[in-house]
């Protein structure tokens, strides 16, 4: 398996973990659960992708993998 594998890995755990300590629910409208989740869930895989990505990236520059 690539390095990139076990990078979204750490990164996933890590932004689920973050995520929880936000409070998101004074943001929505009452009564729109669905649009909430769906819009936490995007937000989340953009999050691990775009960290993830980033801390490859910096790894490569700096030949440390």
């Amino acid at each position: 398996m690539s390095v990139k594998f076990f990078i979204y890995i750490f990164v996933s755990i890590l932004v689920v973990w973050s995520m929880e300590a936000v409070n998101i629910n004074q943001i929505f409208k009452k009564g729109r659960v669905f649009q909430a989740r769906i819009f936490y869930l995007i937000l989340g895989l953009a999050l691990i992708y775009l960290v993830s990505n980033f801390v490859y990236d910096f790894f490569i520059s700096s030949k440390i993998i």
